[in-house]
């Protein structure tokens, strides 16, 4: 028998029962959550939904805090490159995974955008929170009362979710994925994986468009 195919079956089966036990422990948790989902090593199961085209060769996990500045910049100066190139052409997809790590308003913030997810508004919320960013590390713009005056720019229900995030609805989902990026060695944000067919390579960092261009165009 293959060893490494019981290797990975044996990983795959400790991640789903770690994932399965974060939901099992808040009921409220989102039900249509795929906890098998993984992107090479790294388990995406709790992290946003897979933006382009899902069976493209490549996947681009980003793993950022609203409150960083360079993932500010990498947001404003390469994504958008990237988009156009990888994502917009069904090369490459892309998926969020946070390691809101920087201040006591970053894990709130993150919460948020899986509130706004309930309703249908994930990266709505995901991208005004980059475009709403200040300089200051908690300074409140990332406070609850803003986090909920960018829910109702958006249309969403109030009542709903104020709920959500003054129950701490997806604490635990948050969580999670700051765990997950300890453990796959992400020390800073942005940090990145890109995951092709038969290799995963790391980018620490907001590097520029062409670094990313080279890992992707040697994994196509």
């Amino acid at each position: 028998m293959n060893k490494g195919l019981v290797t990975g079956g044996i990983i795959a089966v400790v991640i789903v029962g770690i994932v399965g036990a974060y939901f099992a422990s808040t009921s409220t948790e989102n039900s249509n959550q795929d906890v098998t989902r993984t992107h090479g090593a790294v388990s995406t199961a709790m992290g946003s939904s897979i933006l382009g085209n899902p069976s493209a060769l490549i996947t681009i996990v980003e793993f950022g805090d609203y409150q960083c500045h360079q993932c500010y910049n990498w947001f404003h100066n390469t994504k958008p490159a990237i988009f156009e190139n990888y994502v917009d052409t069904g090369k490459a997809n892309f998926v969020f995974v946070d390691l809101a790590f920087l201040g006591k308003d970053s894990p709130k913030a993150a919460q948020a955008s899986y509130c706004a997810e309930d309703q249908g508004k994930y990266w709505q919320y995901h991208d005004i929170l980059y475009n709403s960013q200040e300089s200051e590390i908690d300074n409140g713009w990332a406070g609850p009362e803003r986090l909920k005056a960018f829910a109702f720019s958006l249309g969403l229900d109030m009542e709903l979710f104020q709920s959500c995030l003054d129950t701490g609805k997806y604490s635990k989902r948050v969580q999670y994925n700051i765990d997950e990026a300890k453990k796959h060695g992400v020390k800073g944000t942005p940090g990145f994986f890109i995951v092709g067919p038969n290799d995963q390579q790391q980018i620490g960092g907001a590097q520029p468009y062409s670094v990313f261009k080279q890992v992707m165009d040697s994994m196509i």
